[in-house]
């Protein structure tokens, strides 16, 4: 609890002096990185803020209501998730790096050693194929018990992988109310996706 409202904290001062920005992402189609295409219907707001990882972070609600996590090409060995910054007791945080050998279930998985890495607890509850961005990819469903606050989020997550490189998104929001209400853009965006060959 203490390191996650050291976390809060962090984010207060960082907004504070000014190094956290808040973007409008207006409905359209939009390129996220050098390969990858999607159609928003609707404006979202994306985050901007140093060390957040190689992911973009778009909102509707605010962060801590939900997130949509953009990954637009990421490279062999890197990690899913900002590196650095705080240890756990026993020593520094393990890092989770993908590799483009990875099936659908192993990037799951990626995905599951990211989101805990603050203790919260997750369930997979599905898995499944599907295409993602033209690319052959897969989709799944889990249940995040946010350790900050012991709230249930439902996260969904799609991805494929293209040249070697991650092409994913993952969004979560509280079980009650927020998921739902966002749900259905979030499948619109995935549906949109393209990926250049």
């Amino acid at each position: 609890m203490m390191r996650s409202m050291a976390g809060l904290w962090l984010w207060a001062v960082l907004a504070l002096s000014g190094c956290v920005s808040v973007e409008k992402v207006e409905s359209g189609s939009k390129t996220l990185g050098e390969r990858m295409t999607v159609t928003l219907e609707g404006a979202w707001n994306q985050l901007n803020a140093p060390g957040l990882g190689p992911a973009q972070v778009w909102t509707m609600e605010g962060t801590l209501v939900d997130q949509l996590l953009l990954y637009s090409g990421l490279p062999d060995n890197e990690a899913v998730h900002a590196t650095g910054g705080a240890q756990q007791p026993d020593g520094e945080r393990k890092t989770f790096r993908f590799r483009s050998t990875m099936g659908g279930d192993e990037i799951a998985s990626l995905f599951q050693g990211m989101l805990t890495r603050d203790g919260s607890r997750y369930t997979l509850e599905k898995l499944e194929p599907m295409d993602f961005g033209g690319v052959k990819g897969f989709r799944f469903e889990f249940v995040l018990i946010r350790k900050l606050d012991n709230v249930r989020l439902l996260g969904r997550g799609y991805g494929a992988v293209s040249k070697g490189q991650l092409f994913a998104m993952l969004y979560m929001a509280p079980r009650l109310t927020f998921f739902a209400r966002h749900s259905a853009r979030v499948e619109n965006i995935a549906r949109s996706a393209r990926i250049r060959e």
